[in-house]
């Protein structure tokens, strides 16, 4: 059975950091493109990152450039985003998801599979 699990998220002051984890079960990232996506309350999911382990390839958006960092482990079939210098609007839940072939990273109707998402709550 596929299926991501996500964890790490919490409550964390501004400038603080947090590490979120994807751990993938029922197949091996080796061979998909994985994301990270957030929704903010009464707001459209945005993508965050993806990670090509086959490709080597990574992208971030613009608003989290230089902040956040993505990286797999693949012994541990597991895909983490580092988040640092986080700010109020990066609160979101976010969801990792996995795609075999996708041609905008951004898009989140090119994931096939979706985690249940992990809230991130960056407040004073």
């Amino acid at each position: 059975q596929v299926q991501l699990v996500e964890s790490g998220g919490g409550l964390v002051q501004p400038g603080g950091s947090l590490r979120l984890s994807c751990a993938a079960h029922g197949f091996t990232i080796d061979y998909y493109a994985i994301g990270w996506f957030r929704q903010a309350p009464g707001k459209e999911r945005e993508g965050v990152s993806s990670i090509s382990v086959m490709y080597g390839t990574t992208n971030y958006a613009d608003s989290v450039k230089g902040r956040f960092t993505i990286s797999r482990d693949n012994a541990k079939n597991t895909v983490y985003l580092q988040m640092s210098s986080l700010k109020p609007e990066d609160t979101a839940v976010y969801y990792c998801a996995a795609t075999v072939m996708g041609s905008d990273w951004s898009n989140a109707y090119e994931y096939e599979y979706w985690g249940r998402g992990t809230q991130v709550t960056v407040s004073s």
